[in-house]
């Protein structure tokens, strides 16, 4: 036994022994290790972009788009038969009742003194008949029949001086000569037509308003006219029909524009709008909208805990770069960048929305980038953030 138990045997058993609590050592550190790796990493919060919104006062419009036309068109008729002797051309400023073209006379003249010899003649027997009536000398009933031949004889005269009269053209109301029927050498018949006189003081702008709109449109409502061949004018409108159209179901608004100086033509087609309401109203860039598992129109909110909120809005206005929305409380903090899909509820890591971005100054590798920051996680953040 001590044999066995030589310096050899000794150092051999403690090398063992060395060995053995260094791989047991080694093990339990794995395990540990182990252990540790099985632990899942606490995930951090998805980040977004937001930015505060205050609602503005926002007018809400009907745009409509029509035609301009003048206030009255006249047509000049001539009232008796004659060839044209004198006429205005084209382009005369003219006013209602002013003289402006002549027809000629014929033989008219010879029946006006026809017709006053008659009268003269006709009156002279009445005045017998009446005196010999008055004396018992004829019956009453003869001086009756002169007094009914007077009577007659003026009212020959009174025509043939209406037909003289009448071969004077008198303008049917103010305006300006806007075309010729019938130039100067023509003849025309009674009820012909002679010249078209257009008055364009005031214009009217025409438009057609459909069935869901017309409850918002009054007559006296102010409305503002471009010209689609360049220009703008403030108006009212003058006129809502009471009944639609039954072809198209909407209903016929006429604008009325002030034009004194005749210096806008009409026909023109024209762009209409008429505002008719005042709401608070956030502008937002289309690119925020986006619909809801019901097929609402909306933007994605953050509430006071940093939760995603999804608040439909209603578009009130568009205009280029921008829409005008309702539907969002009067302060509302809109998220503007994320990454990936939001949910209702969501918890979110906020960062400010980049100037840059708001304004519209970044380029696509900026926009990019700070779409990407603003997703990353929190744990990213530098110190210089």
């Amino acid at each position: 036994m001590v044999r066995w138990l030589n310096a050899t045997t000794l150092v051999f058993v403690a090398i063992v022994a060395l060995v053995v609590v260094w791989i047991g050592s080694g093990f339990l550190s794995g395990d540990e290790t182990a252990q540790d790796e099985t632990v899942p990493p606490t995930a951090g919060l998805p980040s977004v972009a937001a930015s505060w919104s205050d609602a503005e006062e926002t007018v809400r419009e009907i745009t409509l788009y029509g035609e301009v036309r003048p206030a009255q068109i006249s047509t000049l008729r001539a009232r008796v038969q004659g060839i044209v002797e004198e006429i205005a051309p084209a382009g005369t400023e003219v006013e209602a009742g002013q003289i402006v073209g002549r027809l000629s006379a014929d033989d008219r003249e010879a029946q006006l003194a026809r017709a006053e010899a008659q009268l003269a003649a006709a009156q002279s027997d009445y005045n017998a008949a009446r005196q010999l009536a008055d004396r018992d000398i004829t019956p009453e009933a003869e001086a009756q029949t002169r007094f009914a031949q007077l009577q007659a004889a003026r009212a020959e005269l009174r025509a043939v001086e209406l037909e003289i009269t009448y071969t004077q053209l008198a303008a049917p109301g103010d305006g300006i000569v806007n075309e010729l029927y019938a130039d100067v050498g023509a003849l025309v018949t009674a009820g012909g037509e002679v010249a078209e006189i257009v008055d364009n003081d005031p214009l009217v702008a025409v438009v057609q308003v459909q069935q869901g709109s017309i409850g918002d449109v009054r007559a006296g409502m102010p409305a503002r006219v471009r010209f689609i061949g360049g220009g703008t004018a403030e108006g009212a409108i003058s006129f809502v029909a009471p009944v639609a159209s039954a072809e198209t179901r909407t209903f016929r608004v006429e604008v009325e524009i002030n034009n004194p100086e005749g210096a806008l033509p009409s026909g023109l087609s024209a762009e209409v709008v008429i505002p008719y309401d005042t709401v608070a109203a956030h502008r937002l860039s289309p690119a925020l909208g986006l619909l809801d598992s019901e097929g609402r129109l909306g933007v994605h909110l953050v509430d006071d805990e940093d939760r995603i909120v999804f608040a439909p809005i209603v578009v009130v206005e568009a205009e280029a770069g921008g829409i005008w929305a309702t539907g969002l409380p009067k302060r509302a903090r809109i998220v503007t960048i994320s990454q990936g899909a939001l949910a209702q509820g969501q918890q979110v890591e906020v960062r400010e929305t980049p100037p840059e971005y708001l304004t519209g100054t970044a380029t696509a590798s900026e926009t990019g980038a700070a779409a990407a920051e603003a997703a990353a996680p929190a744990g990213n953040d530098t110190a210089g953030e």
